[in-house]
């Protein structure tokens, strides 16, 4: 009998099943997690979130940001903001967060691809960025200032995405995670991803072409910093507290694109992969050398520098070629 790995992935009823046990493995997951490795899972899950959403801009686009926690404290603080003055429930806060998120992305982007900043340029400017709207909030007194905003317990409810317990947050977060990876499965098999994609191979080359680079490169920041930003909601919500050093912080945005970078940037499952070796790896550091502030990012470091020198494409390509042995 001629069997082939190659064969049982091409097949699309096995395609179908193998998704659906794996949404069902997700699903009924929290039924053997202690609270504590509930929470791992969802800052886990979280992380696959803000992961896929950079990776749109910095892996499909090819326009690498170090300042994508800007997006999401702006989603975040907007949504709080709006809870504490207007008794406005979250989830419209989040989609006008998301919006505000959007502009902001667009404004700084404008600024960046009209004047031509590419590369490491870019990555600085997006950093400034992000700094400058940090102190910015730090400074602002009505936001909070350095004291930040605590998000009062009204009540167990949906409506003010407050629950007495860790596993609606679960749900939710799952939901957000399968939202953006099927929109990025969407962008990858789309039109305007094969545009993302010449732009990062080769924007020379995609502008003699006749591919507004300008305008597609708007595009995937509107689209990074919008879902940015409804992560934000989802973060101010879990921790019920947020200030600027905790949102706004570099090296938040440094968890964000690590994720991608070690998995494999502009792949759909790189982040994925990212997220779920980089977070029991934190909390397993954290737990072991608990009195060494920062060693976990020093063993990301080090992580990333043997992806970077043995598998450039990230974890994603060494899997590829894994299964390629077996195929």
């Amino acid at each position: 009998m001629n069997f082939s790995f190659r064969n049982l992935i091409g097949n699309r009823t096995l395609k179908l099943v193998f998704i659906f046990l794996l949404l069902l493995f997700f699903l009924l997951l929290p039924t053997f997690l202690t609270s504590y490795l509930l929470h791992v899972m969802i800052i886990i899950l979280l992380y696959v979130y803000l992961g896929s959403c950079w990776d749109i801009l910095g892996g499909y686009c090819g326009q690498t940001s170090f300042g994508h926690a800007s997006f999401l404290g702006i989603g975040a603080y907007t949504s709080t903001l709006l809870l504490l003055k207007l008794n406005l429930s979250p989830w419209f806060g989040m989609i006008i967060g998301g919006v505000i998120g959007m502009l902001c992305g667009l404004f700084i982007g404008f600024l960046c691809f009209r004047y031509r900043i590419r590369e490491s340029y870019f990555a600085l400017v997006m950093l400034t960025f992000a700094e400058i709207i940090r102190l910015l909030f730090l400074n602002w007194k009505w936001v909070g200032g350095a004291n930040g905003l605590l998000i009062p317990l009204k009540e167990n409810s949906l409506y003010y995405f407050q629950f007495d317990n860790k596993l609606p947050y679960y749900y939710i977060i799952l939901l957000m995670s399968f939202f953006i990876l099927l929109f990025n499965n969407k962008l990858i098999n789309s039109k305007l991803g094969d545009f993302f994609v010449a732009i990062r191979e080769n924007e020379e080359t995609a502008e003699s072409i006749g591919i507004n680079t300008t305008k597609y490169k708007l595009v995937g920041i509107a689209l990074s910093s919008l879902f940015t930003a409804f992560g934000g909601t989802f973060y101010a919500q879990y921790l019920t507290y947020i200030d600027p050093d905790l949102t706004f912080a570099v090296g938040l945005s440094i968890e964000i694109l690590l994720r991608p970078l070690l998995g494999g940037s502009g792949t759909l499952f790189g982040p994925t992969f990212g997220a779920f070796i980089l977070g029991p790896l934190s909390e397993l550091t954290r737990s072991l050398m608990h009195g060494y502030s920062g060693v976990h990012l020093m063993i990301y470091g080090l992580l990333i520098i043997a992806v970077i020198l043995f598998f450039p494409g990230g974890i994603s390509s060494l899997l590829k070629n894994i299964m390629k042995r077996f195929a």
